[in-house]
C-alpha cells in the first residue's frame, strides 16, 4: 500500500494541522502525567551534592526515600507547571513534525534525513513553550524546594533572577533535544519500517517503536541532560564562585568540577527508566488520536457513498 493511498497516515490537508495538533495535546499530556514520578527521581538523581537524605542509589531507592520522609504528594510536586506547558509544546511539536516531514519527504517513506531535519524543526518550536515550564517543574522538583506552589515559584524566579531565568537553558536544550528528538523520530520510524511497513494504525508497532526510539535517544544525550537540569535548578552548592551558571560550557566544567566523568551519567537507569515508556505512550496516543480522528472524518464520506448508491440502484 502507498502511503498516499493510505487515509490514515494522509489526512485532508484542510484538516490535518488541526488534527495533528489535538493528538499532540494528547499525547504531550499523557506522557508527562503518567510518568511524572519518575521524571522527579531522574531530576533528584542528576542534582550535583543532594543532602544526604537524599542520595539515591537507585530509581526504586529514591522512590522509597521521597515517599517515606517527604511523602507523597513530593512525587508531582510542580505537576502544574508541566500540565500548562505539555499540551500547546507537544501540539506544535507534532503537527511541526507532520509538516515538515511531509514536505521534506514528497510524502514518501524511508526518507531519514527527512525525519531528522523534521524532528530539529519540530524540537525548535517544542522547547520554546516547554523550557519556561521545565525550569519551574525542575526547582519544584529538587530536594528542599523552598517553593509552596507553582504560581510562587514562577514569581519568585521572575522577581529575582528575571525573564531570562526561564531561557537560561534554552540554547542547552536546544543542545540536547536536536540530537535526541532527531534521534528518536530516525528510530521510530526505522522501527515502523520493519514493524509496520504499510503505516497502518497497529498499537503494538507504535509501542515498541516509541520505547526502543527513547531509550536510544536517552543514552545518547545524557550529559547534555545533567547539564540542562544543573542550568534550569541553579543548585546553591553548585555556586561556589558564581551568582548564576550560565551557558553549556559553565554546566559542564561545574559538573565536572564536582562529580567528575561519572557526574554526566548520573540518573541515566532513571532517564532511560523514564523515556522508554513516556515515548511510547506519547506515540501510541498520538497514533491512536489520529486514527480516531481519521474514522470519523471518513465516516461522512462513507454515508454520503452509500446514499450515492442506493440512490442510483432505486434509479434502476
Amino acid at each position: 500500500m502507498e502511503e498516499d493511498d493510505n487515509p490514515y497516515e494522509t489526512l485532508d490537508p484542510s484538516s490535518s494541522m488541526a488534527t495533528h495538533m489535538l493528538a499532540g495535546a494528547a499525547a504531550g499530556i499523557m506522557e508527562h502525567t503518567v510518568m511524572y514520578p519518575v521524571d522527579c527521581v531522574k531530576t533528584r538523581m542528576q542534582c550535583l551534592v543532594p543532602d544526604p537524605k537524599a542520595d539515591y542509589r537507585s530509581v526504586a531507592d529514591a522512590l522509597r526515600k521521597i515517599v517515606r520522609h517527604e511523602g507523597v504528594r513530593n512525587t508531582v510536586r510542580g505537576f502544574s507547571a508541566m500540565a500548562i506547558g505539555a499540551g500547546p509544546a507537544h501540539a506544535l511539536y507534532f503537527a511541526c513534525y507532520e509538516k515538515f516531514k511531509h514536505v521534506l519527504s514528497g510524502g514518501k517513506q524511508g526518507n531519514h534525513f527527512a525525519h531528522g531535519c523534521a524532528g530539529c524543526a519540530a524540537t525548535l518550536l517544542h522547547d520554546a513553550v516547554m523550557n519556561p515550564a521545565d525550569v519551574v517543574k525542575q526547582r519544584m522538583q529538587m530536594y528542599g524546594s523552598p517553593y509552596q506552589s507553582t504560581f510562587l515559584c514562577f514569581r519568585d524566579i521572575l522577581r529575582t533572577e528575571g525573564a531570562v531565568a526561564f531561557y537560561r537553558s534554552y540554547t542547552t536544550q536546544l543542545s540536547m533535544n536536536i540530537p535526541f528528538q532527531a534521534t528518536q523520530f530516525i528510530m521510530y520510524e526505522i522501527m515502523q519500517d520493519y514493524l509496520n511497513h504499510d503505516r497502518n494504525y497497529d498499537p503494538s508497532s507504535h509501542i515498541v517503536a516509541g520505547a526502543v526510539a527513547g531509550a536510544v535517544a536517552a543514552g545518547i544525550t545524557m550529559p547534555l541532560d545533567v547539564c540542562k537540569t544543573l542550568l534550569n535548578t541553579q543548585e546553591h552548592c553548585a555556586r561556589t564562585h558564581l551568582t548564576y551558571i550560565s551557558g553549556m560550557a559553565s554546566a559542564f566544567r561545574t559538573v565536572y568540577e564536582f562529580c567528575g566523568i561519572s557526574g554526566f551519567f548520573r540518573g541515566l537507569t532513571a532517564r532511560v527508566i523514564y523515556q522508554m515508556p513516556s515515548t511510547a505512550i506519547s506515540w501510541s496516543v498520538y497514533e491512536f488520536f489520529k486514527y480516531i480522528i481519521s474514522q470519523q472524518r471518513k465516516q461522512p464520506d462513507d454515508r454520503y457513498l452509500s446514499s450515492v448508491h442506493i440512490a442510483a440502484a432505486t434509479a434502476r
